[in-house]
């Protein structure tokens, strides 16, 4: 039991101090903070930001092979099943290869 003194040095008892313990199950996370899926980082790829208000919306046009005329691929979501899939050789970062 822990004591304590009031201002006139009188004594009373305080109960024994307890640590709340954390919730086991973790908070919701924020989806517009995650990176929802993964697409290989190539050098011909452009990604034009869309203005949306409420989430990041982007449109992805191809620049291969020469970097003059984009192709337009879509949305990221569109762009990601593209892009994964593509053969072309040396177009994607040496860490992605």
């Amino acid at each position: 039991m822990l004591v304590a003194l009031t201002r006139n040095h009188s004594a009373f008892e305080v109960g024994p101090l307890v640590a709340l313990q954390i919730p086991a199950t973790p908070s919701e996370t924020d989806p517009y903070r995650l990176a929802p899926h993964r697409i290989r980082r190539c050098t011909f790829r452009r990604l034009i930001q869309v203005d949306s208000r409420f989430e990041r919306v982007y449109d992805v046009e191809c620049l291969y092979p020469d970097r003059k005329v984009p192709i337009p691929i879509g949305d990221l979501d569109v762009a990601m099943d593209v892009c994964n899939s593509c053969t072309a050789a040396h177009i994607f970062r040496p860490d992605e290869d």
